[in-house]
């Protein structure tokens, strides 16, 4: 099928105050030039985009935040006749391409919006005659093996036969920018994808801490962060990676060994908020789900975030494991964050699953964890 553009739709833009839906809709159109050659003009709720390529513009926009859906589509003159033609020459090549015959019931689906000299039910029927005669295929308005739309736009008619799913969500880079901690398991790259969704701009946090996980574990976080930045067109997705292993090792030799989980989680939490500070950036974002592993449980969290000033965005939180790892399939990461790396050897073998926030402060100045975290910062190298 030769198309003429693909018509895209966005959601909850249309809900924003018109100064803000005119930013939210540029930004858009700058990710989608970002991800291929193409003009876009936003007209009435409607993303117009004329790519050089289509089946390259169908496969990017399917990973564009913003876009609920999309359409190949043609478009024509709003007139009868001009409807008639066209639509008699697109039902044809669907029945040439095997997608429709008389065999086949359908159902015409038309919007309307302007001034015309006939409503969208007219239209509709004076359409499925046409069909009818041409393919000889049975109406069935409730439940049709194929629906045909035309979108009737003041002057212009546009007609197709699919609405492709978009991620929706926000455009990303509208939003700020955040720092996701990325360990290279399934959860931390869902609940990234996740606060990319809401527009967010990602910084991400890796902590290597090797030799406790092994050195394939940067080879997977490249990869995770290759998956990524698929989600991530028109804005920069980056990459900072602390050497943690030092830290780790001090923990496990000064402190009592059940309590190494829970100061690695209060480390991560007091360097991200430090960088967050030197470069901008408003949150930090985890992949914690309550009662999940012993670092998670409620007083955990709690005390593992103790005197950090900065929000700490958890999007998972409510989400139980097979939530996670279906949405993982379902944008790519799973099968990259289940390669095998080994589990970390540093987690204790009965680690505590409550400690009171006073106590964990208690800890870290005893053991002057807050000397061990500057020496680390003075070693990251932006």
């Amino acid at each position: 099928m030769d198309y003429d553009l693909i018509l895209g739709r966005y959601g909850e833009i249309a809900l924003k105050s018109p100064q803000v839906r005119r930013r939210f809709e540029s930004q858009l159109i700058h990710n989608i030039k970002s991800a291929f050659k193409t003009e876009v003009h936003v007209k009435g709720g409607r993303i117009f985009i004329y790519p050089a390529d289509f089946e390259e513009a169908l496969n990017r926009l399917a990973k564009i935040f913003g876009i609920v859906s999309f359409s190949p589509a043609i478009a024509m003159k709003t007139d009868k006749k001009v409807i008639s033609t066209k639509l008699q020459e697109y039902v044809e090549k669907l029945n040439l391409e095997g997608l429709f015959d008389d065999k086949k019931s359908f159902a015409i689906r038309c919007k309307r919006t302007g001034t015309h000299d006939f409503t969208s039910q007219e239209l509709a029927a004076y359409a499925g005659s046409i069909v009818t005669d041409k393919i000889g295929a049975p109406v069935n308005l409730t439940k049709p093996d194929i629906e045909i739309f035309l979108d009737v736009r003041g002057r212009k008619t546009y007609l197709f036969h699919e609405i492709l799913p978009g991620p929706g969500g926000l455009p990303i880079g509208i939003s700020g920018k955040v720092i996701s901690l990325l360990s290279g398991g399934i959860d931390s790259a869902v609940a990234t994808y996740l606060v990319m969704k809401r527009g967010c701009k990602i910084v991400a946090l890796h902590f290597d801490t090797y030799p406790y996980t092994g050195k394939k574990n940067k080879i997977k976080i490249k990869k995770l962060v290759d998956k990524l930045k698929e989600y991530s067109q028109g804005v920069k997705f980056e990459l900072l990676t602390v050497e943690y292993g030092e830290y780790l090792d001090y923990c496990m030799l000064e402190a009592p060994r059940n309590l190494t989980c829970i100061l690695c989680k209060f480390g991560m939490y007091h360097i991200a908020e430090k960088i967050a500070k030197k470069i901008g950036a408003l949150a930090i974002v985890d992949g914690n789900s309550i009662g999940q592993v012993a670092s998670q449980t409620l007083y955990n969290i709690l005390a593992t975030r103790y005197n950090v000033k900065i929000p700490i965005l958890s999007p998972l939180i409510g989400f139980d494991k097979v939530e996670i790892e279906n949405l993982a399939k379902r944008i790519g990461t799973y099968e990259i964050s289940i390669l095998p790396n080994g589990k970390c050897t540093a987690a204790p073998t009965h680690p505590m699953t409550k400690i009171e926030p006073e106590r964990l402060l208690k800890i870290k100045e005893s053991l002057d964890l807050d000397l061990k975290l500057e020496e680390i910062m003075d070693k990251i190298r932006y």
